[in-house]
């Protein structure tokens, strides 16, 4: 009876149980189907705040938008990069399209290629540092293309409005959308064919710094695509013979070439922005560089270039603006960051209507306010990951150690922060370590990740070989990696980045050929440009047609190429020097989109000269290791000689001449000596060992081919006790054991 009852409770609790699980499966509703009913259904959607700009997701692209101070957002669809209308507006509502400080929404059916940009309203109070004006279309500060836009110019005629810094009630109604260019939404699934990097380590660098659109646009070029990437791409074969291992591009980011609105006074003819330096989104390639068009194709080619330069072992370093935008000063152009939260985005002067200008340029970016530092570092991300390149110059780099109020910070978050950076940690970081308002931190430029553009190296190489006096010990100290410089910091010689000429200032063919800067043509009364050249004319103010000066001069020029690149350090070529390309005596050429500025490649037959000197001094680097070590030379590897044999009299300011031995490994040694002067010198030569003889690798007195030999085709001498060094040159002897003598003996 028991077991009865027993057994009836079990199943009874069998049955409940089994009728508990039948309901549950009545309840459960495929994945599917459940999120199609609690989903939204409409085409514009509340989106999410991260990331930042645009983002594909679903089938849509999420849109999110940082404004602090703002009270309404407009995002803005366009079909045409002219257009003034726009073909959808969308109003975000700050209720539901607002997180914080950031403004988002997703729209459904967005593809690549769509134009879009901002309207955003707020408070136009220039005394509170706000200058919101819902009648400007804004550029999207994290876009990755802009669309090409001819007509894209400055100034009122154009659609822009000063801001009015005594009417604060004042704001133009004028609309700028038709005179805008606009974003451009991009993806895309590259193949990079597993790109790598090449990684050369600064002992194995040399960098030429060029123009992407300078570099091809002259008509005798030869590309098929002048003036573009893929322009850039077709002279890589002209590269590797030249030997270089990276390029410095100057700024690719997207800028308005128009801004410039003046004339060249001698020809009438417009000016323009040819170098780039005004900014006015840090995340998009240069439209009108690209040969493939303007509407996302730009991202793609700048691609390409990188993928096939780093398919022949160079390397890609960008020379980035972070410290100043195109918007100018107060009465600049309201583009972006200024009408999207002027007091986030710009260092404001103590009467917040105007800007404090640490770059010369009208505004100076706020970059270690936590907001903008994050902008910036996600820029570099950005270039690193999506764009693969593999460093950074960055423009008077002391700015980004300023703090809001401008002073220079001991320890500057975004500098420790771009050192430090997990995803930045293998790329090359080169400041221009001073700016336009007094700071110059050579030598103490952060920490020693940082790498820095030596302009102490440019100046005293550049007086040594004009001859100017006390420059004997200055000049050893350069060519040996400037430890008196860069010893206190601890950093090596791989922190100097040595140049003799860049884009800012004379050519090296100018550099030997004008006493004075002749800037005319920028249209500014010869009052741009620096005044401190360093330069000599040799007898004749440009171009000449007297043999002697022209020998002189070249002389000159293979001097200075010597002393770079047999010095510690990283060597930086401006390029075209190469070919002794010529800007007329121009030392400012940055509104000269023309041949003034342009490489000219008739220049390299006629000057082949220099440009095989140059190539053979890459090559003689390259072949001796010990002259690019990241080290400061060692008392055992490196001895100092007059030319009588003792020690150099560095303390006379007459002294112009000197030598080193720097011994390569056991019985190798290279002893290089260089005459300032105007008159020839004997040097005495040091004693070697029995079976070790001298051979001659570079005389710059000589005439080619005579005064540069490749590795192993050094001539030797038979029987040397003293050298005769031409006046102005510079010689390397190489010291080795010759198995046998039957290269040809030279003579001094």
């Amino acid at each position: 009876m028991k077991e009865s009852k027993r057994l009836t409770r079990t199943r009874q609790k069998i049955e409940e149980k089994s009728h508990a699980t039948m309901d549950l499966a009545a309840s459960e509703r495929p994945l599917h189907d459940y999120v199609a009913e609690i989903s939204e259904r409409t085409d514009v959607r509340v989106g999410v705040p991260l990331p930042l700009g645009t983002y594909a997701r679903d089938e849509g692209v999420n849109f999110a938008f940082f404004s602090r101070h703002a009270s309404r957002v407009r995002l803005e669809l366009f079909d045409h990069p002219e257009d003034a209308t726009a073909a959808r507006a969308i109003d975000l509502d700050p209720v539901h399209h607002r997180t914080g400080d950031v403004w988002h929404v997703w729209v459904e059916g967005i593809r690549p290629g769509q134009l879009y940009a901002y309207r955003v309203d707020g408070p136009y109070q220039p005394r509170d540092g706000h200058r919101f004006n819902f009648n400007k279309l804004l550029l999207d500060p994290f876009a990755t293309a802009i669309s090409k836009l001819p007509a894209w110019e400055f100034g009122p005629a154009r659609g822009y409005d000063p801001s009015v810094p005594d009417g604060d009630s004042v704001c133009s109604m004028v609309d700028n959308a038709g005179a805008m260019p606009k974003c451009v939404f991009t993806q895309e699934h590259f193949h990079w064919h597993e790109d790598r990097p090449p990684r050369h380590p600064w002992s194995k660098t040399v960098i030429y710094e060029t123009h992407v659109r300078g570099f091809t646009i002259h008509p005798s070029s030869g590309v098929k695509h002048p003036g573009t990437y893929r322009g850039l791409m077709e002279k890589i074969p002209y590269f590797k013979e030249l030997g270089v291992t990276a390029v410095e591009l100057m700024p690719v980011h997207e800028f308005n070439e128009h801004q410039i609105t003046g004339v060249n006074p001698q020809t009438g003819q417009p000016l323009g922005n040819y170098w780039g330096y005004d900014p006015v989104a840090f995340f998009a390639p240069k439209a009108s560089y690209s040969s493939a068009g303007g509407l996302g194709q730009q991202k793609l080619e700048f691609k390409e270039m990188v993928l096939a330069l780093h398919h022949a072992g160079i390397e890609v370093i960008l020379d980035v603006v972070f410290n100043h935008t195109a918007e100018g000063d107060e009465w600049g152009p309201t583009l972006c960051f200024r009408g999207i939260d002027n007091t986030i985005f710009y260092m404001l002067a103590d009467d917040k209507r105007s800007y404090r200008n640490y770059a010369g340029t009208g505004n100076t970016i706020n970059a270690n306010h936590p907001v903008v530092r994050d902008h910036i570092l996600t820029a570099l991300r950005y270039w690193v990951v999506e764009m693969h390149v593999d460093g950074f110059r960055f423009d008077l780099a002391s700015i980004l150690g300023r703090d809001g109020s401008g002073q220079l910070l001991a320890n500057a978050p975004l500098l420790e922060r771009i050192a430090e950076d997990p995803i930045l940690r293998d790329v090359k970081i080169i400041a221009e370590a001073w700016d336009a308002a007094g700071a110059y931190e050579v030598g103490s430029f952060s920490e020693r990740r940082w790498a820095e553009w030596n302009g102490q190296y440019r100046d005293d190489v550049r007086r040594f070989w004009r001859g100017d006096e006390g420059m004997l010990g200055l000049f050893a100290s350069r060519i040996c990696g400037s430890a008196d410089i860069y010893t206190k910091s601890g950093k090596g010689p791989e922190g100097s980045i040595n140049f003799v000429t860049c884009h800012d200032g004379f050519t090296l063919n100018d550099l030997v050929s004008y006493r004075t800067k002749h800037n005319e043509a920028n249209g500014e009364n010869n009052h741009d440009g620096t005044d401190y050249n360093f330069s000599e004319n040799y007898g004749a103010e440009g171009e000449t047609t007297d043999a002697g000066i022209e020998a002189l001069r070249k002389g000159q020029i293979k001097n200075f190429l010597l002393s770079l690149l047999i010095s510690r350090g990283v060597p930086m070529l401006l390029g075209g020097d190469e070919l002794r390309r010529s800007q007329g005596g121009n030392n400012n050429a940055y509104c000269q989109d023309n041949k003034t500025s342009w490489h000219d490649w008739s220049c390299l037959e006629q000057h082949s000269e220099i440009f095989r000197f140059t190539r053979g001094m890459i090559a003689f680097r390259r072949a001796h290791p010990i002259l690019s070590r990241e080290q400061f030379y060692t008392d055992a590897e490196i001895h100092w000689f007059g030319p009588q044999g003792g020690l150099p009299n560095w303390a006379d300011p007459q002294a112009k001449q000197f030598a080193c031995l720097i011994h390569e490994d056991g019985e190798r040694a290279l002893y290089l000596m260089f005459n300032a002067a105007v008159d020839a010198v004997d040097f005495c030569l040091p004693p070697v060992l029995p079976g070790v003889r001298w051979h001659l690798a570079a005389d710059t007195s000589r005439k080619a081919p005579g005064d540069l030999f490749a590795r192993s085709e050094e001539p030797l001498f038979e029987d040397i006790q003293t050298y005769c060094l031409g006046p102005r040159s510079s010689v390397i002897l190489l010291a080795e054991r010759t198995v046998k003598s039957g290269r040809c003996a030279v003579r001094c």
